[in-house]
């Protein structure tokens, strides 16, 4: 697996082969600490002023909390700042090696010390609204992350041809959906053997990159740090906007300004954010 670092900002061809191969890299200190502290006040904002979709996937009663939030980046300037000022558009440009990037959106995960409830494994394109093969998410987590609580990947799962169908955060219980090509997610914990899967201790600055059809989930916090994380989800020039046949996170009211189904994602909704 890759673990790499980007020497002044360049990802060298084979780290992106890497990616192309595994669907999933882990790259060292590509953003500066002014970056990181962007987005540590673009959360702390976030928990303070949740917005409509925000989730709550811990119960009632339950130590800890697990809260996810999504679609903000219109109202929360430090979101904006670093969507378009850092660095991050151009490296997912590299991996998706796209002449352009657009910003899809961002989404905000906090698992609080304590927080008992996974996140279950799921891969993200059958939620969102988008068809694509050119498409990635980066991963930021804003505090120390060791092995034990990181999210995993399943190496080579974009590659499958399967589209798996979409879990529920708060009890890992399937979504309901009419779309005829979507299977139930395969039972990893349950043979863990038979799969390669990647993870990795973390620092603030390290970032991971992975496809959108990349099998990964993540256990809840036993440590006694905040694992807080921001996923920047970026498309290319092949993406298309769409409209599934079930459910869909986030929801297609989140998109205002979308542009017509089957369509370019160049949009009010989905701005370009980076040019090669």
């Amino acid at each position: 697996m890759a673990d790499t670092v980007v020497a002044d900002g360049v990802v060298a061809d084979s780290v992106v082969d890497e990616f192309e191969r595994d669907g999933v890299v882990c790259l060292r200190q590509v953003f500066e600490p002014k970056w990181i502290d962007v987005l540590a006040a673009g959360i702390e904002r976030n928990l303070a002023e949740p917005s409509a979709l925000a989730k709550r996937y811990t119960p009632d009663g339950k130590p800890g909390l697990f809260l996810g939030d999504y679609c903000s980046w219109r109202r929360i300037p430090e979101y904006r700042d670093f969507l378009f000022g850092s660095p991050a558009a151009a490296i997912a440009g590299r991996f998706m090696r796209s002449a352009k990037v657009n910003l899809f959106h961002e989404h905000v995960l906090v698992k609080e010390p304590g927080t008992l409830e996974p996140t279950p494994w799921h891969h993200d394109l059958p939620y969102w609204t988008l068809d694509a093969s050119q498409v990635c998410s980066l991963w930021i987590p804003l505090d120390p992350i060791d092995r034990a609580t990181s999210v995993e990947y399943v190496v080579g799962s974009h590659r499958w041809g399967k589209w798996y169908t979409p879990k529920r955060f708060s009890d890992s219980q399937d979504h309901e959906s009419r779309e005829a090509k979507l299977e139930a997610v395969p039972d990893i914990d349950g043979a863990r053997d038979r799969y390669a899967l990647a993870g990795w201790d973390m620092a603030p600055g390290d970032c991971i990159v992975f496809h959108a059809l990349t099998l990964h989930g993540a256990p809840g916090n036993g440590s006694a740090n905040r694992r807080r994380a921001f996923a920047a989800r970026f498309t290319g020039d092949d993406a298309r906007y769409a409209l599934r046949d079930g459910y869909m996170s986030p929801p297609p009211h989140g998109f205002p300004g979308a542009p017509e189904p089957g369509s370019p994602m160049d949009s009010e909704a989905f701005p370009v954010v980076w040019r090669r």
